[in-house]
C-alpha cells in the first residue's frame, strides 16, 4: 500500500515528525518497506508561464522562451519537447539549488543567455518523468512558490502489509491504526447523501448468492468526461503509485485509496440493463479494458447487461463498456464480494489488479453506499451532471457479521507478562474502531465490519500487544519440563540420509513443490497430477508428482554455468490425486553427470554411471539393514537397457538410471544424466538392530562358475542360493563375467565365490562339497544353470 504522508495527515491530525511516524507505523506491524521524500529544497522555484518560444539560433533542439515570473519576464534557453507558448511550468531562478545538489546559475547556452531552468517532474524529485516540463493548470499562479502550489515537502510511504490486514489497503484504514498508537483522534469524514437531480437507474438482479451479497449502482447525468482532473488528486494519485488517466478513472482510484472500496464506472449508454451478477457459463469470452479477449467458465463471477457480461467481478471491467471521453452518463459500481470469489481469478488469466488484490483479502461489506456517495460528490464537483437514487440490492444472509469476542483480563495479562492498565486497554480498543462494554472478568469487544482477522481472544490480545508496544512487554525464558521424544529406532532419520548423500560429494537442492504442467507433460509424469486453483504464475500451475523434473531442471542450470560435474540430490514430498483428494508421498532423489570424481591425478577420468548411482541406492538401504534388488524397468523417462526399478521385500519403491535420450534431447540437456528416485518410508523402514552371536569357527570358501541364460538376473540366482544353503551361506561374491567364444548364445558364465560358516563347529570339507552340490541342484532346478566345464 503507497500513500503520500499530507493524505495520512488529512485522515489523523498528529505532530509527530515523519522519521517518528515511519518507525511508530513499522513497530505497529505496518512495515514502512519504502519511504521517499518528495520535494524538498525547492525555494526559489516558482511557478511560471511561457510567453514566447523562438527556435535557438545555433541549436536544432533548444528554444529561447520569454518566461513571466509574477516579477518580470527572463529568457530561458530549454530543449524539453513540450515547451510552448501559453504553458505554465515550474521555474528554478538564479541562486536555487534543486535536490541532487544541481545550482542554478546564470548562464549561456550556445551564446543565448538563460535567467534559469524550466523543471520537469524528476528534476523537482517528485516523480520520474523526465520527458518534458512539468505541465501545471491554467490556472496556477504565477510567481506562487512551486513548494506551496503543489503542497510540498511532502512524502510517499509504501507499507509491506500481511494478507490478514486488508483494512490498511486505505489511508482510512491506515488512520485508525496510527490514532491508536499516537494517542489521537481519526479526524471525522462526512460524506452528505447527494442530491437526486435524475429519475435515471438501473435495476440489480443478484443471482451468485454468497459470492455477491451487496451491489450498489447509480446513473449519473450530464458530466463532461473531457473535464480535467484536479492538481490535488492527481499529485495524490502519482504520490500513492498510480498514473493519473481520466477524470472517471481517476475518481474510482481515489476512493480505492481512501476508503479502500474498489469500484467501476460504466459508459451507461452501452447498458440496457438490468445490470446483474451470477457465476459465468463456460463458452463465454469477455473482452477486458486491455483489449484481451479471456474465456470464461464457472469459477469466474461475472457482472452482466441483461444476459451478457460486461465485467469481471472484483478483477477488470469490459472493454466495450468502458467510459471514454464521449461518455455523458455513467453508471458507478460499488459491490461486495466474498474473497472466496475472487481468489486466484486474475491470476489465472495472468493479470494482478489493485481491485482483485484487496476484494482477494476482504473489503468492509459495509462500506459499498458509502464510496458510492464519495464518488459521487466527486463526479459532481469535478463534470458536473445529475445523479440518480442509487440501487441497492442486499442479500442479508450471507453478509458477514461482526460478533463479539470475550478478552479476559487475566488472560491477557498471563499471556503478555505485564498488566496493562484498564483504561489503556479501552482506550486502544476503542482508538481501533471497536465497541468495548466492560464484563465482570474483562471486556466484550465487537470488532468493525471491516476488521476480518478479530475473531477470537488472541487477536485482541495481538491488537493490545502491537499498540501498547512489544518494547514494554518484558522478556523472559520460558519454564517447565521439556519432554524429550528420543528417535525411533525403527526409522532411518532424515538426518541420516542427508549425512550419507552429503558424504558421498552429493550437493542438497530445494526445489519449489509446483512445476508447469507442460514439464510434467514431457516427462510423461502428468498422470495423477494436482491443478492448483491459486498458482503463483502460470509456469508453477500443478504440483509435482517427482522429484526429478525439478532436479534435473537445477542440473541442467548448472550445466548452462560451466559446471561440467553436477551432483544434486533432494529430499521432499511429491503429490498425486488418490480418491478425489492430494496425497503427499516424502521421497529422495538424486541426479549427476559429468566425471564421477572431481579431477585429480590418481585416478583415470571416466563419466558417472548406472552402476555408480546403482552404488549410492545400496548404500542407502544400507542405512536401513536392508539389501536391494534391481528388475527391468519400462519407465517413460528411463533408457531402455540402462535403467532398473528398485525392489525392497517385494515392494518396488523406486528406479535408478539413466534418463531416455529423447527425454535429455527435449530438455536441451548436453552428456549423460544418472539418477534414482526413491519412496522414502519403506526406504529407511528399519528393523530394531540386535546383538547377533558371531562364529568363532573359520569360514570356508568354494568358487563356482555358471552357465545361464543371458536373460537370468543376478538377483534370482542370489535368492536361490540363498533359500537352498540358509544359514550357512554367509555370502555369496560375484567375481566374473563372461560373454563371447565357447559359449552358446543368448548364455553368460557367472563365476562366484560361495562363503560358507557354520556358529557351532568347523565345516569339513565333505560339508562344503555337500553344499556346493545342493546349491549346483537348487541354481539347475530355479534358474536353469549349468556348471562350465
Amino acid at each position: 500500500m503507497k500513500f503520500p504522508e499530507s493524505w495520512l495527515r488529512e485522515h489523523v491530525a498528529t505532530a509527530a515528525p515523519r522519521e517518528e511516524l515511519s518507525a511508530r507505523l513499522t513497530a505497529i506491524g505496518l512495515e514502512v518497506e519504502d519511504l521517499q521524500v518528495l520535494g524538498e529544497g525547492l525555494g526559489g522555484v516558482l511557478v511560471a508561464e511561457i510567453l514566447s518560444c523562438e527556435k535557438h539560433p545555433e541549436a536544432d533542439r533548444l528554444q529561447v522562451c520569454q518566461v513571466a515570473t509574477g516579477a518580470g519576464t527572463v529568457q530561458i534557453v530549454c530543449g524539453a519537447p513540450n515547451a510552448r507558448p501559453g504553458l505554465k511550468a515550474p521555474l528554478a531562478t538564479v541562486g536555487a539549488t534543486l535536490p541532487g545538489g544541481i545550482a542554478i546559475k546564470a548562464a549561456k547556452l550556445r551564446g543565448v543567455d538563460s535567467q534559469g531552468m524550466l523543471c520537469s517532474a524528476k528534476e523537482l524529485g517528485i516523480d520520474a518523468d523526465a520527458s518534458g516540463l512539468l505541465e501545471l493548470p491554467a490556472n496556477a499562479p504565477v510567481g506562487e512558490p512551486i513548494a506551496a502550489f503543489l503542497g510540498l515537502p511532502d512524502a510517499s510511504f509504501e507499507l509491506k502489509l500481511t494478507p490478514n490486514r486488508a483494512d490498511c489497503f486505505s489511508v482510512r484504514g491506515i488512520a485508525f491504526d496510527v490514532a491508536a498508537a499516537m494517542g489521537a483522534q481519526v479526524s471525522p469524514m462526512a460524506i452528505p447523501e447527494a442530491v437526486v437531480t435524475s429519475p435515471a437507474a438501473f435495476d440489480v438482479v443478484l443471482g451468485a448468492g454468497a459470492d455477491c451479497p451487496r451491489y450498489c449502482g447509480r446513473v449519473v447525468e450530464g458530466v463532461d468526461a473531457k473535464a480535467a482532473s484536479p492538481l490535488w488528486m492527481t499529485e495524490r494519485l502519482k504520490r500513492a503509485g498510480l498514473r493519473p488517466i481520466s477524470p472517471l478513472v481517476d475518481i474510482t482510484n481515489y476512493v480505492m485509496l481512501e476508503l479502500g472500496q474498489p469500484m467501476h464506472a460504466f459508459d451507461a449508454a452501452t447498458l440496457a440493463g438490468p445490470v446483474g451478477v451470477r457465476r459465468a457459463r463456460k463458452g463465454e469470452t469477455l473482452n477486458l479494458l486491455d483489449e484481451r479477449e479471456v474465456p470464461l467458465d464457472e469459477g469466474f463471477l461475472a457482472i452482466t447487461d441483461g444476459d451478457r457480461p460486461v465485467a469481471l467481478a472484483g478483477v477488470m471491467g469490459g472493454f466495450d463498456t468502458r467510459v471514454t471521453d464521449a461518455t455523458t452518463r455513467v453508471f458507478l459500481e460499488s459491490a461486495h464480494f466474498a474473497p472466496d470469489a475472487i481468489i486466484g481469478r486474475a491470476r489465472k488469466l495472468g493479470l494482478h489488479t489493485d481491485a482483485s488484490h484487496r476484494f482477494e483479502r476482504g473489503v468492509d461489506p459495509e462500506l459499498p453506499r458509502l464510496a458510492l456517495e464519495r464518488a459521487t460528490a466527486l463526479v459532481l464537483e469535478i463534470m458536473g451532471g445529475q445523479a440518480g437514487a442509487i440501487t441497492e440490492a442486499v442479500l442479508p444472509e450471507f453478509l458477514p457479521q461482526p460478533k463479539p469476542v470475550a478478552l479476559r483480563r487475566a488472560r491477557l495479562k498471563r499471556v503478555l507478562g505485564v498488566a496493562v492498565a484498564d483504561a489503556e486497554v479501552e482506550r486502544i480498543l476503542r482508538a481501533l474502531g471497536m465497541q468495548v462494554s466492560a464484563t465482570a472478568d474483562g471486556w466484550s469487544v465487537l470488532p468493525p465490519s471491516r476488521r476480518f482477522d478479530i475473531a477470537i481472544e488472541e487477536d485482541l490480545v495481538e491488537e493490545i500487544a502491537r499498540i501498547h508496544g512489544y518494547e514494554t512487554i518484558p522478556t523472559t525464558t520460558p519454564t517447565g519440563e521439556v519432554r524429550l521424544v528420543a528417535p525411533s529406532e525403527t526409522r532411518v532419520a532424515d538426518a541420516v540420509l542427508r549425512r550419507q548423500m552429503t558424504g558421498r560429494d552429493f550437493v542438497e537442492a530445494i526445489n519449489y513443490a509446483f512445476l508447469d504442467a507442460a514439464t510434467l507433460a514431457t516427462w510423461q509424469l502428468d498422470a495423477g497430477a494436482v491443478a492448483l486453483a491459486n498458482p503463483l504464475t502460470a509456469e508453477l500451475g500443478v504440483m509435482r508428482t517427482a522429484l526429478l523434473p525439478g532436479l534435473v531442471a537445477a542440473l541442467g542450470r548448472n550445466r548452462a554455468r560451466q559446471q561440467p560435474r553436477v551432483r544434486l540430490f533432494e529430499l521432499g514430498k511429491v503429490f498425486h490425486l488418490a480418491d478425489g483428494a492430494p496425497r503427499e508421498t516424502p521421497r529422495i532423489a538424486a541426479v549427476a553427470c559429468g566425471p564421477q570424481s572431481a579431477e585429480q591425478w590418481a585416478l583415470d577420468d571416466r563419466e558417472v554411471d548406472f552402476f555408480d548411482l546403482k552404488a549410492e541406492v545400496e548404500g542407502l538401504l544400507a542405512l536401513a539393514g536392508a539389501r536391494a534388488e534391481f528388475r527391468p524397468d519400462g519407465s517413460p523417462w528411463g533408457h531402455p537397457g540402462r535403467s532398473a526399478s528398485v525392489w525392497r521385500d517385494g515392494q518396488r519403491i523406486g528406479w535408478v538410471g539413466h534418463l531416455h535420450p529423447r527425454l535429455a534431447k527435449a530438455l536441451d540437456l548436453d552428456g549423460e544424466v544418472v539418477g534414482f528416485e526413491l519412496d522414502l518410508a519403506p526406504l529407511a523402514t528399519r528393523d530394531v538392530p540386535r546383538a547377533g552371536e558371531l562364529s568363532r569357527f573359520p569360514s570356508v570358501r568354494r568358487d563356482i562358475a555358471l552357465v545361464v541364460p543371458e536373460t537370468t538376473p543376478w538377483a534370482g540366482l542370489e535368492a536361490s542360493l540363498q533359500a537352498a544353503l540358509g544359514g550357512l551361506l554367509r555370502e555369496v561374491v560375484l567375481f566374473d563375467r563372461y560373454v563371447g567364444p565357447g559359449l552358446e548364445s543368448g548364455s553368460k558364465s557367472l563365476a562366484m565365490g560361495l562363503i560358507l560358516q557354520d556358529v557351532s563347529r568347523t565345516l569339513t570339507d565333505r560339508d562344503a562339497d555337500q553344499a556346493v552340490a545342493t546349491a549346483l541342484e537348487a541354481l539347475a532346478r530355479d534358474c536353469g544353470a549349468r556348471l562350465r566345464s
